[in-house]
């Protein structure tokens, strides 16, 4: 008798915390999603990782042309129509391959799941990872040779940031935006 009821107190324990835990799970998805603040790259990187601060890139502080916020397509870009991507060689590269829409603030505050944004790595894993989006890490000519370049994660971050720093050094001099050898302005141990 006792064994019996010390089963069924165990099995209702087990139940109950079944039931909670799947509660709770409905419960994570009927909440909204929001856009980050602070995003960390690079957590493994040799020089430290870099806290990007998605809020001043998107929302204006930070930008190549003053008072004009930074395109979230700028970043995502296979957050947008194949056509559109097209333009802006190499970053070709749409997901899914038939979207229709691009990525906006306003589109990912409308309807988070429906504005398809993709993570980094999703396309540009590791060195030697498999992407979860991709049969492989996307390649580009490089721009001088006729050598490939494997757009790892740290490729893409890389070429990404560098290159819209680059643009901000151009239009303005006095910009803060650390350049590709100011290395430590953004990598932090």
């Amino acid at each position: 008798m006792k064994r019996r009821s010390l089963f069924l107190g165990a099995a209702a324990l087990l139940v109950a915390g079944i039931s909670f835990n799947t509660a709770g799970l409905f419960h994570s998805h009927a909440q909204t999603q929001t856009m980050p603040e602070v995003i960390t790259l690079g957590k493994d990187a040799k020089l430290g990782q870099v806290t990007f601060n998605h809020l001043k890139h998107n929302g204006g502080e930070y930008n190549i042309v003053k008072g004009q916020p930074i395109a979230c397509v700028s970043c995502h870009h296979t957050a947008q129509p194949a056509s559109d991507a097209a333009k802006h060689p190499p970053l070709m590269t749409a997901w899914p391959a038939d979207r229709t829409t691009t990525l906006t603030k306003e589109l990912f505050d409308k309807d988070p799941k429906a504005a398809g944004v993709a993570a980094c790595r999703d396309c540009h894993a590791r060195d030697g990872v498999k992407p979860t989006l991709l049969d492989a890490i996307p390649q580009i000519k490089h721009e001088s040779t006729t050598a490939l370049i494997t757009l790892t994660n740290q490729q893409a971050f890389h070429r990404a940031c560098t290159g819209c720093h680059a643009e901000v050094k151009k239009m303005n001099l006095a910009t803060k935006a650390p350049t590709q050898l100011q290395c430590t302005m953004c990598h932090k141990k």
